[in-house]
């Protein structure tokens, strides 16, 4: 039986898992902010152009949150159809899945498209800002449906077995937008206009390489004309199954609109600019940890339907202590080379001189962030998304954005900001492992030792 999970050391079956996943996720990575170095080092804009970008951060984010309520809520469905069989009902989830994306992308496009002058400054625009924002986001806003097709449908190529295919799909985009954006940029002095043009035709490019495949014959099942049409009783079961997603990345958006409002408020324009530079690092410093975590998932999934608890307890164990060292290690990193960290994305040197602090405060404690991930990953790959979903919900709608608008009206003013991230890794990170060693853990640990005591 091939990848049995229950055989071999656990870490190794983690590690093996893990590493194509970092690659993925690096080569997404490298999607998501190459358009931020590129632009960080533009000529004669400063800090602006950087800042414009970030404020069309929230927007991003609401677009994958749709994205994910379709695309993860109708993979599962069409796996178990597959599974069973029942191929007519597995193209029906597709063709439906297709044509809700399509349809709800038509009016994102169209909502924020007519709308995003309001919703800028609502999101923290000034009018220095805004001028930037405007000239990105209004190309942008052109590839909404393509990339809502493209990450959307990408789950059901992986689902019928053809995870290389799969991979090109980001990593053909992930390549044009690197080779796109210093031509446009620079060369043909478009600015963020010319990031936003590579991005949008990078992600036609990832749009037609999906589509001609699940159309194609080297797929079993695939988008066909008498499907798309949508069918209510399908929609109301894909919707729930993709509700966690879409609630995580919802979160992540109002999280990035209350901290870019209030910067704006107690810093301006050079903060919301700074903001933007430490996500950037964040998610560049979080891949591993991410990527080690979502590869324990299928092998701690595996070995509990398997019943092989201690297992699931050693893959707990590992997870736990190499993210806790990696985190340790990156926030030293952190510590010891802020400018180093921040010169990948600008050098302004008045950007560069505030974010130093900033960046200290936000990575503060940054090896809580393990504790988070671990829990969550322990809950999500043994079926419990319920408390998945409530851990993330605790640490960035309870924790963080409160205190983002809480700590600098005490006194604290920006740094209030920067502050709400290490206390909330440190309270929701802490709740989220200590509850699931509590629920989970030591029920595993008693379950191991029935099944010890019973096997003499």
């Amino acid at each position: 039986m091939t990848n049995d999970f229950s055989k071999g050391k656990v870490w190794r079956n983690i590690i093996n898992q893990s590493i194509p996943l970092m690659l993925a996720q690096l080569v997404q990575l490298l999607y998501n902010v190459v358009d931020r170095i590129y632009i960080g080092h533009l000529p004669g804009a400063d800090s602006m152009a950087l800042t414009g970008i970030g404020l069309a951060f929230p927007l991003t984010t609401l677009i994958a949150a749709f994205t994910n309520l379709f695309g993860t809520g109708g993979t599962p469905l069409f796996s178990i159809a597959r599974g069973a069989k029942e191929e007519k009902r597995a193209e029906k989830i597709l063709g439906n899945v297709f044509s809700l994306l399509l349809l709800s992308s038509l009016v994102i496009l169209l909502f924020c498209y007519l709308l995003r002058r309001p919703i800028l400054y609502l999101f923290g625009a000034s009018d220095a800002s805004y001028v930037y924002a405007d000239a990105y986001l209004k190309i942008y806003l052109l590839g909404t449906s393509f990339s809502m097709l493209s990450i959307g449908l990408n789950g059901f190529i992986n689902a019928q077995g053809f995870p290389k295919v799969g991979m090109m799909t980001t990593l053909l985009g992930a390549a044009l937008n690197l080779i796109l954006d210093p031509i446009f940029i620079f060369s043909f002095h478009m600015g963020v206009s010319g990031a936003a043009l590579a991005t949008v035709l990078s992600q036609i490019v990832s749009c037609i390489w999906v589509l001609q495949f699940l159309t194609g014959k080297r797929v079993q099942l695939r988008i066909r004309k008498q499907n798309l049409r949508i069918d209510l009783r399908l929609a109301r079961e894909i919707i729930p199954l993709g509700m966690s997603g879409f609630i995580m990345q919802a979160t992540n958006c109002l999280v990035q609109v209350v901290c870019n409002a209030t910067l704006k408020i107690y810093g301006g324009d050079l903060y919301v600019g700074i903001m933007t530079v430490l996500n950037s690092v964040r998610e560049i410093l979080s891949l591993p940890v991410s990527g080690l975590t979502s590869g324990a998932q299928p092998v701690l999934g595996y070995n509990y339907g398997a019943k092989k608890y201690e297992r699931v307890c050693q893959g707990i164990r590992f997870t736990s202590a190499i993210g806790i060292l990696y985190t340790l290690v990156a926030w030293l990193v952190v510590i010891c080379s802020p400018h180093l960290l921040l010169s990948i994305f600008t050098t302004d040197r008045a950007m560069l001189d505030a974010g130093v602090g900033a960046l200290r405060l936000y990575f503060f404690g940054f090896f809580f962030m393990s504790f988070q991930f671990t829990g969550q990953a322990s809950f999500t790959s043994l079926g419990y998304s319920k408390q998945a979903v409530f851990f993330s919900l605790l640490r960035k709608a309870v924790i963080v954005a409160p205190l983002t608008i809480l700590l600098p009206k005490l006194g604290f003013g920006v740094d209030g900001v920067f502050l709400a991230e290490p206390i909330s890794n440190a309270i929701g990170g802490l709740a989220c492992f200590i509850t699931m060693y509590f629920t989970l853990y030591r029920k595993l640990k008693r379950m191991s030792l029935s099944a010890e005591y019973n096997k003499v």
